[in-house]
């Protein structure tokens, strides 16, 4: 029996990216490591930088900081109706009575 009559025949297009499995990340692993060689020496020059670009005012080193820190805000989404008041969770119906059947001559 051949082995290729053994396997199953997958059809259509591979679910997920492939390439990017945990053994696979090349960036992040040589990021990794640069960052913990010399005893996290170059880790913390990087935060360093960062916290000195915060007391400078940058708006962007100030919220990374926080993010990393107090974790990153949860965006929410509020609906409200008229005014801010609730929104209408019913529906209203009302019934006419016809004024008058006759035909019009």
């Amino acid at each position: 029996m051949d082995n290729n009559e053994d396997k199953e025949t997958k059809v259509g297009a591979p679910v997920g990216n492939t390439n990017s499995n945990k053994n696979n990340r090349i960036w992040a692993n040589t990021i990794r490591k640069l960052a913990v060689q010399e005893d996290y020496k170059r880790i913390h020059a990087i935060a360093e930088k960062l916290y000195e670009k915060a007391q400078e005012g940058d708006l962007g080193a100030i919220k990374e900081i926080g993010d990393r820190i107090d974790g990153k805000a949860i965006a929410t989404t509020e609906l409200s109706g008229i005014d801010g008041k609730d929104l209408p969770i019913s529906i209203g119906l009302d019934f006419v009575k016809p004024k008058d059947d006759s035909p019009v001559s």
